[in-house]
């Protein structure tokens, strides 16, 4: 063959190498749109919502290939379900193409659970929709600061700031609905233990002020006796003469305790010489 080649003159040899590179152009190009799948398009499917096994079955006998891009967590579709897709759906590509899925995942990412207490329900939401979190039940009691935070719960439980949380659930909270709008009396707290009080309080819809020691150490702030508080219940306008005062509901109360029981009040003394006798 080399010698056949030889023995032709040259511009045979470049006529011939031209014709074959001609015929291999030739041949190329025919051949491209075979390669290329020319003119054989399909339309993309609409698999946001679908569960990925299903997604991948439909796209497939689409003649799409398939390819898992990403994982993020939407809590309002189903777990491992398409979030995205690309190429978007109903988009005219090549058959053969790779079909990329963003999918939810199948479990949920956890979130530290802040402390909300004293924030504003605006506040409050805002900060729970940048953790992924959702606001439960709402409920009111009377307080200072109308529609502020007064307790955090979750699962029906008081929730602490750090907890960590699914993304997704829903935490509820007790708001403050302001002062009531008529007076109560003041509470006499003097000689209750503080969990007493406490659980008084509650009761009432009174708001426990500050805790304040009276009379050196105390040890168990719970058990302590209350010997003081402000506002007072009465007030004494004349020796002898007791008035009970009133607050509003949502009002604060601020107790003085001590570790050692106070002495029974003198008017409670001149009242009880004061009783006749049982028989």
């Amino acid at each position: 063959m080399f010698k056949y080649l030889t023995s032709k003159p040259l511009w045979v040899n470049i006529l011939v190498a031209l014709g074959i590179l001609l015929l291999l152009v030739f041949l190329f190009f025919f051949s491209l749109s075979w390669m290329t799948n020319h003119d054989k398009n399909e339309k993309v499917p609409n698999t946001v919502g679908q569960n990925i096994v299903a997604a991948t079955k439909m796209l497939k006998e689409k003649g799409f290939d398939v390819e898992v891009q990403d994982s993020v967590f939407v809590d309002s579709i189903g777990r491992l379900s398409v979030v995205k897709q690309s190429p978007e759906a109903d988009a005219n590509v090549k058959a053969g193409r790779t079909i990329y899925l963003t999918i939810n995942r199948a479990v949920a990412p956890e979130a530290e659970m802040p402390n909300l207490l004293g924030f504003s329900y605006k506040s409050a939401q805002y900060m729970l929709q940048s953790l992924n979190l959702k606001i439960g039940d709402t409920s009111y009691r009377p307080d200072f600061g109308r529609n502020t935070i007064l307790e955090q719960s979750y699962m029906g439980k008081p929730i602490k700031e750090g907890t960590k949380i699914p993304m997704g659930s829903a935490i509820s909270f007790v708001l403050s609905s302001g002062l009531g709008s008529t007076d109560i009396p003041v509470p006499d707290m003097y000689g209750l233990t503080v969990e007493e009080a406490i659980s008084r309080f509650s009761t009432m819809n009174i708001s426990k002020g500050a805790i304040i020691a009276r009379g050196g150490a105390i040890t168990d702030t719970l058990k302590a006796f209350v010997v003081d508080q402000t506002p007072a219940a009465f007030t004494e306008p004349r020796p002898g003469e007791r008035l009970q005062n009133r607050i509003k509901p949502g009002q604060l109360i601020d107790l003085y305790i001590s570790s050692v029981p106070p002495a029974q009040r003198a008017v409670d003394t001149a009242k009880q010489n004061t009783n006749p006798p049982t028989q």
